[in-house]
């Protein structure tokens, strides 16, 4: 297999986890490559046959970059590209050519959408590996997708996030699902219409799913060019629908009946069942029977930093929701809450970067929640104008901005780590039998390397309570 891309040297810009893994597809592919970072640590070490580029401009000859999938389509790169008659196309994008040139070409099922996107895939893994399939889960979830095209397996529960769909032109899936669509990554995309088309490149493929609960994926599904739409929906299913009906999730689609108890579904409540009908719905699009869906959905366990259950300190629960990077993610936590504990009061633990989103929505889901709400502790570089906004729409909400203090005199947003205080804030408002819950509905880079390290650090905050006020 030979010129996997256009022909001839291929630049890869960005020395990451995805970036690495194409620049090594590309090389067994036979390609000349070379690969660029803004930060010169990382081409330090690069694989056997890939060689570093510091630039300025592209190597001679290149006529196609592979961009890392944040890099946005104004960055500087991308005008070289265009000015070099070089094309710039992402991992996921790569990997679906290399796939083309196989004899056979694994079966693509995508999963993207605001909220929800890795339960789902995680879920249609598990589906997929108890019906007995070769599969795996790869993409936006952590683990390459020309990764998973290079170990040869035959089926691909792929995430892919807004930014990864738009450098992925020719990506045509067996099925794809929209969750839902609410307002992130503004900044990158320009505006929520270019957010949602980014969206919409999932449902181009044979089957077309959306969650149509959500009025923006269910317009997306209704423009769609698939040949079949189908929809999810909490309410009572319709043809060509999931749903649920009696207390049970049913599949009125594809004539499969019941699946499973929607009192089964982890993680409970209309987010985690909305997730399970998607996969189910994609699993079902490939031809997998009721029985190993059903199996897998009862029994399915939702990875790390999703609610995630990391202490419970003076009769105080605290939960790791560090994956709640936007203002929808967060609600879904805040109300995974409210079904599981009824009554229970949650202390909130929020900010970040918000990335182009108003922090209206902030206040909005605030106010919506104020009920259930003990208090919020706002962290983060955003967190000024998400005090504002908690202000005047819950006036009567204690709020506690973490790094105000010292007369007036702000600690820097960049503090190496504002979990201790946050969470020594958090269990100051919180009394027993209450929640803590960190769904920051925010981005974490400027104070963590990524959502993960974040939660990591909020369960060591936690861990080093001592149990006490």
């Amino acid at each position: 297999m030979s010129e996997p891309a256009a022909g001839g040297p291929v630049l890869v810009a960005g020395a990451g986890v995805s970036g690495l893994a194409a620049a090594v597809a590309l090389r067994d592919a036979g390609s000349p490559v070379f690969v660029s970072d803004d930060r010169p640590a990382a081409l330090a070490g690069l694989p056997d046959g890939v060689r570093a580029w510091a630039g300025p401009g592209l190597p001679d000859g290149v006529r196609t970059v592979v961009t890392s999938p944040g890099r946005r389509p104004d960055h500087p790169l991308v005008a070289e590209a265009a000015a070099a008659g070089a094309e710039v196309i992402g991992e996921p994008e790569l990997a679906w050519r290399l796939g083309e040139l196989t004899g056979k070409p694994p079966a693509w099922l995508v999963v993207t959408g605001t909220n929800g996107k890795t339960t789902t895939t995680e879920m249609l893994a598990a589906v997929l590996h108890t019906a007995g399939l070769d599969a795996i889960a790869c993409g936006n979830i952590g683990y390459p997708v020309v990764s998973a095209v290079a170990a040869g397996h035959e089926v691909l529960a792929v995430e892919l996030s807004s930014f990864q769909l738009h450098w992925s032109p020719s990506v045509r899936p067996l099925a794809g699902v929209v969750l839902n669509v609410a307002e992130d990554h503004l900044d990158w995309h320009g505006g929520a219409a270019g957010y949602a088309a980014a969206k919409a490149a999932a449902l181009v493929g044979d089957v077309a799913v959306a969650g149509v609960d959500d009025p923006v994926a269910a317009r997306l599904l209704a423009a769609a060019p698939a040949a079949r739409r189908i929809g999810v929906t909490l309410d009572e299913p319709g043809p060509d629908q999931l749903g649920v009906s009696g207390g049970m999730l049913v599949d009125r689609a594809f004539g499969g009946g019941e699946l499973v108890a929607a009192g089964a579904v982890v993680p409970p409540g209309p987010p985690g069942i909305t997730d399970a009908l998607a996969a189910a719905a994609l699993a079902r699009a490939y031809g997998v029977g009721t029985g190993p869906i059903g199996r897998a959905l009862a029994s399915f366990t939702p990875g790390p930093h999703r609610s995630a259950p990391v202490g419970t300190h003076a009769g105080v629960d605290y939960l790791d929701d560090s994956k709640a990077t936007n203002p929808h993610a967060a609600a879904a936590a805040l109300a995974a809450i409210a079904a599981r504990r009824p009554g229970a009061r949650t202390v909130w633990v929020v900010g970040g970067l918000l990335k182009g989103v108003a922090p209206d929505a902030l206040g909005e889901l605030a106010a919506a929640r104020a009920a259930q709400l003990a208090g919020i502790v706002v962290i983060g570089t955003d967190r000024a104008p998400i005090v504002e906004t908690l202000a005047r729409h819950t006036p009567d909400l204690p709020v506690v901005e973490v790094g105000q203090r010292h007369d007036g005199v702000m600690v820097p947003s960049d503090q190496p780590d504002p979990m201790p205080e946050a969470v020594r804030r958090a269990a100051a408002i919180a009394r027993p039998g209450d929640v803590v819950l960190l769904a920051p509905a925010a981005a974490s880079m400027d104070q963590f390397r990524d959502y993960a390290h974040r939660g990591a650090a909020f369960a060591a905050a936690v861990a080093a309570l001592d149990g006490g006020r």
